[in-house]
């Protein structure tokens, strides 16, 4: 009886403290659904028209945007890489893509002018900001050039080819000729299927496919495993380059799909367009729960990481919040994302050591 009066306190003190590292452990791993509630809840009540039908419609088509390059970063950012470019890529894209709807493509040696399908101006468009994306993969992988440094230079690249485009003019009026039967491309941005804009089901598509990817396929693994030990996954057989390659391609296509997206919705392109769009990428990645270390993360964080940034920006827009407020309070959320995260990387590694010294417990007794 005293035996098992002494072992009972002991046992009730495991169960509390069990109990409170599974509350501390939800808490970080649910932030995001977390902040998405209480931002709603803020905007809400300091915004009355916040949560109209008709608000919603826009707040969608905002948070489609940045999901869709968030999806790309996640790829990049789980390989302990970054992509600095994906913002000017979506200009560059529109740009490119404008001009083939609006001059079509000159041909000088030949002396001719094609005016491409709308379908083929989007699948040019959407192979070239692939190509952007897998250069830099490949000059991160060839010369070892670090990703930050590869991505800015792809930054200023791709954005001074949408500003020589056109020479910094935008290119206006978007709706094709219906003798080149280039019409139509206005119908990417403005169109709806079963009431929802097609840009909300893009999303919607390719937040499936990335998560399935990521979770279920060889890739997938092989993502997170040179995100968790690049020379281990090395070892292992992983090819690491060829990975990281595919990795920087699919960022480009979502970014290209992105500039194509807004360039329908404005029914114009202009070169800014994409400005700062790497801001909201990141921030909703790393507030998803994404490590910029590595190996740690998800697709389903990064969703709801992209409505939160969604929610944040619209409702300070509505507020009247100066846009280099905006700014502030974005960056404030990415370190403070990162400071959680960093807190969470500790709290796992000390309950891993904990439960080692149990299983050694175990084991000498």
């Amino acid at each position: 009886m005293d035996q098992a009066t002494s072992v009972k306190p002991a046992q009730m003190k495991k169960r509390r403290n069990i109990t409170k590292t599974d509350i501390q452990q939800f808490l970080l791993h649910g932030r995001a659904f977390i902040a998405l509630i209480l931002v709603t809840i803020v905007f809400t009540y300091l915004v009355p028209r916040f949560l109209t039908p008709a608000n919603l419609v826009i707040l969608s088509k905002h948070v489609a945007i940045n999901a869709l390059l968030a999806i790309g970063m996640t790829f990049v950012i789980l390989t302990e890489g970054i992509d600095l470019s994906v913002g000017s890529i979506a200009g560059m894209v529109a740009m490119i893509a404008g001009g083939m709807i609006r001059e079509g493509l000159i041909l000088p040696q030949l002396g001719i002018i094609i005016y491409p399908h709308t379908w083929m101006v989007i699948v040019l468009a959407l192979i070239l900001g692939t190509l952007a994306g897998a250069l830099s993969g490949y000059v991160i992988t060839r010369f070892n050039v670090a990703p930050f440094i590869a991505t800015l230079g792809m930054y200023y690249v791709a954005r001074g080819i949408a500003g020589l485009r056109n020479n910094g003019y935008t290119f206006p009026n978007l709706v094709g000729r219906p003798e080149y039967g280039n019409t139509g491309f206005e119908l990417l941005g403005a169109g709806n299927f079963l009431g929802v804009n097609y840009s909300v089901w893009l999303m919607v598509i390719l937040a499936v496919v990335a998560y399935i990817v990521t979770k279920r396929t060889p890739f997938g693994r092989h993502v997170y495993a040179i995100g968790g030990n690049e020379r281990a996954a090395e070892l292992s057989g992983v090819r690491v380059s060829r990975t990281k390659v595919v990795v920087y391609s699919i960022s480009g296509f979502c970014s290209a799909l992105v500039g194509l997206i807004i360039a329908s919705q404005l029914v114009a392109a202009h070169p800014l367009i994409g400005d700062a769009f790497e801001l909201n990428a990141i921030a909703a990645v790393v507030l998803g729960g994404t490590s910029l270390a590595g190996g740690r993360g998800g697709m389903g964080g990064t969703i709801i990481g992209a409505f939160t940034i969604g929610v944040m920006q619209d409702g300070m827009v509505m507020l009247g919040v100066s846009s280099f407020w905006q700014k502030v309070i974005k960056g404030a959320v990415i370190v403070l994302a990162v400071i959680i995260d960093q807190v969470q990387a500790r709290m796992q590694e000390r309950i891993a050591l904990q439960k080692q010294q149990e299983m050694a417990a175990v084991e000498n007794s």
